[in-house]
């Protein structure tokens, strides 16, 4: 068992940019079919929540993205050189979870619009991250954070 004050795990932050890049062409993949089939690209974006679950739930070690990062790309890399958290991590992957649900069921409604908008938005998140190295639901996680813990009760 870990004490309070041990810090969270650490990953290389090559991973999870490297995840970002699949998420992304996969999310780019929903949005062009779409166009041609809402049922087709329901059952991309639900494949796609499954890897986003993955990924809340079990971390980025266990990520079906990131096991293909650890097993064929961070080999052929020299050691990290920088690291990040991984609560963050889970964090947005719980975010990308609840857009590609949301757009699931805008595509299983029969809406298209509302289910590409969904997607639009995770597309947006994981290109940001990918591209530029910024990961918005790791920027909201500090903020979530603080509503999670509880304040120490007052002395009586």
């Amino acid at each position: 068992m870990t004490s309070p004050s041990a810090s969270p795990p650490r990953v290389d932050v090559r991973g999870p940019r490297f995840v970002a890049w699949i998420t992304t062409g996969v999310l780019v993949l929903v949005l062009l079919v779409s166009a041609v089939s809402t049922v087709a690209a329901a059952i991309l974006i639900g494949l796609q929540a499954v890897v986003f679950a993955i990924g809340a739930i079990a971390g980025p070690v266990k990520h079906p993205y990131g096991r293909i990062y650890a097993a064929f790309v961070a080999p052929r890399n020299g050691p990290p050189t920088e690291t990040e958290p991984v609560p963050p991590l889970r964090f947005a992957q719980a975010l990308g979870f609840v857009f590609a649900g949301l757009s699931l069921l805008g595509f299983a409604l029969g809406s298209s619009i509302v289910g590409a908008v969904f997607a639009g938005f995770a597309l947006f998140a994981a290109f940001l991250n990918a591209a530029f190295g910024v990961c918005l639901g790791c920027q909201i996680y500090p903020l979530v954070a603080r509503f999670r813990r509880s304040p120490a009760p007052a002395p009586n």
